[in-house]
């Protein structure tokens, strides 16, 4: 399905509404009438949140929620992000406090904050409804948004913009989704050609397509994919382990921010054994309380501890599986992807060490969850802030949503707008 003008199309239409998308946008942004502030749009994002919380698309997010096995509460926390209170919070904390007024400067140069323009995101498919949260930042800021949904999307973004737009009209002009496939080239091409940004979330492929089909005037920004673990002391406590347990059920390690695996501050691997074991009794505890992961994925993961185990001799990997999770202790310090879905690397890597082993690794490094006594939590944290890691919490945290956080370490609203100077 396409949201055009204020409709929602079938996409057949496609090919009618690209003729003009051009023209449409740069009409839209020569009109004075049309400038979106931030309150326009927040009121607009703070009445949808109640009509989600009221119910009213129940029959979209309930199936999804169960299907996902997300929480009730996980739910309510990504509802408050489209709240009036959340947003207007959001707004403070990247754009100041008095955001709509920007001080002119000491020669009394007038200083003012327009949008970027024309925004192009193209969105991830492992969170539902983030493609449309993305769009909701590019219009806090006044931009016009054209979303190429993700693939297998569940119909959850469009259905949300399409509400938003019922709530306030004015918004119309401002949103454009399409359903486009990757392979549709020239189509994104297009996309990339009339944006003067494009949000890309995804991996070094994503980045790199997207900066294939921009212009090389056209800012690219680009969120993830990024790779986050735990960081933990030996004396970490069992509910600090349960904890973190809990965010690896609960997220399935699909997220950014999920932990794929455990450093463990040690250079003794008898000290890694005894955590390794605790950690998989934490985590059969905490899986027992989950629905279990899809029979597919459970084949998958089965097919790689089975070769896990065949090259345990020569590895000298430590295996811990049960249920459809597992934990391994391996011999190197490399931070990498896990086999996802419940199923954890442990490895050893010493204090004094950190910077050096991750530092490499700059760009891609985002959560750490911290599992340790809190007399050492604030040097264990700087330790890891100068190795590159953007955000630091505690096991259980590190995929919470709070308002005013940073994406990967910046602000999106200030990657979405420029100051203007005058006089």
């Amino acid at each position: 399905m396409i949201l055009a003008h204020g409709l929602v199309k079938k996409d057949e239409f496609q090919s009618e509404i690209l003729k003009t998308l051009k023209a449409d946008c740069l009409k839209t942004m020569a009109d004075p009438s049309n400038f979106l502030t931030p309150a326009i749009v927040i009121h607009a994002c703070d009445v949808l949140g109640q009509k989600v919380l009221s119910g009213e698309f129940d029959y979209i997010i309930k199936p999804m929620l169960a299907a996902l096995d997300i929480s009730h509460a996980e739910f309510l926390g990504a509802v408050q992000l489209f709240q009036k209170e959340s947003l207007e919070y959001k707004c403070q904390i990247e754009l100041g406090a008095d955001y709509e007024n920007l001080p002119n400067l000491k020669n009394g140069t007038i200083r003012k904050r327009y949008p970027l323009g024309i925004l192009f995101h193209i969105a991830a498919g492992n969170v539902d409804g983030l493609p449309a949260y993305s769009v909701v930042e590019g219009l806090l800021v006044g931009n016009i948004n054209i979303l190429k949904l993700p693939s297998g999307d569940s119909g959850l973004s469009i259905k949300l913009l399409y509400e938003l737009i019922k709530i306030e009209p004015r918004l119309k002009d401002f949103i454009y989704v399409f359903d486009v496939p990757s392979t549709e080239i020239e189509t994104l091409k297009l996309f990339a050609n009339i944006a003067d940004g494009v949000v890309v979330w995804g991996g070094d492929l994503a980045v790199k397509a997207a900066r294939e089909m921009a212009d090389v005037t056209t800012k690219v920004i680009s969120w993830g994919h990024k790779l986050s673990f735990a960081y933990a002391t030996t004396q970490a406590t069992n509910l600090q382990l349960e904890g973190l347990a809990r965010h690896i059920c609960e997220t399935n390690q699909i997220l950014c921010s999920s932990c794929q695996g455990i450093f463990v501050d040690t250079n003794n691997r008898e000290e890694q054994l005894i955590f390794g074991k605790r950690f998989f009794e934490a985590f059969r505890r905490i899986n027992a309380e989950f629905k279990k992961v899809s029979v597919g994925m459970r084949a998958k993961n089965a097919i790689n501890l089975y070769n896990e185990r065949l090259e345990e001799h020569d590895t000298k990997r430590t295996i811990l599986s049960d249920d459809g999770i597992s934990v391994i202790l391996y011999e190197d310090d490399e931070l990498e992807l896990s086999y996802l879905f419940r199923n954890v690397w442990v490895k050893r890597l010493p204090h004094d060490h950190i910077v050096e082993t991750l530092k490499y690794k700059k760009n891609y490094l985002q959560t750490c969850g911290l599992l340790c006594q809190d007399n050492e939590f604030q040097n264990l944290a700087s330790l890891l802030a100068r190795a590159g890691i953007v955000r630091i919490t505690k096991g259980q945290d590190m995929s919470r949503m709070l308002s005013g956080e940073s994406h990967d370490g910046t602000f999106p609203l200030r990657e979405y707008s420029r100051i203007v100077e005058i006089g």
